[in-house]
């Protein structure tokens, strides 16, 4: 992983965006940066060398597309640069699909929340 796929690995992970994401997810024969089952929602973060393989990131979208997913692309260098517009687009998305994020509480807030219930 890229420095850059670390730190928005590190936004996407234990559902932050009330959606579970899986990160250098196989679908078919190709590989998802980023992916979230459900909704249907592949992120990706594209470096310099795509600009030499825009046949192939055609290709791959429709796959995915034709798999029923919705993808995002992200320059590389976007999460270091602007990391929450990165986060806003992607729940914006989310959000977009039917599904509303509702970011997980810390399992400490739980087990307080269950303290308190029992003196």
């Amino acid at each position: 992983m890229t420095d850059s796929e670390r730190l928005l690995w590190t936004r996407l992970r234990a559902e932050q965006l009330g959606v579970k994401f899986r990160r250098q997810h196989p679908l078919g024969h190709y590989v998802a940066d980023f992916a979230c089952l459900d909704p249907k929602l592949v992120v990706e973060l594209d470096g310099s060398q795509h600009a030499e393989q825009v046949e192939y990131d055609a290709r791959r979208d429709a796959f995915f597309e034709q798999q029923g997913f919705t993808v995002l692309r992200f320059p590389t260098n976007a999460p270091m640069v602007n990391l929450e517009g990165v986060l806003t687009v992607i729940a914006d998305q989310i959000n977009g699909l039917g599904r509303a994020p509702t970011p997980t509480l810390p399992q400490r807030g739980r087990e307080e929340a269950k303290d308190r219930s029992h003196p």
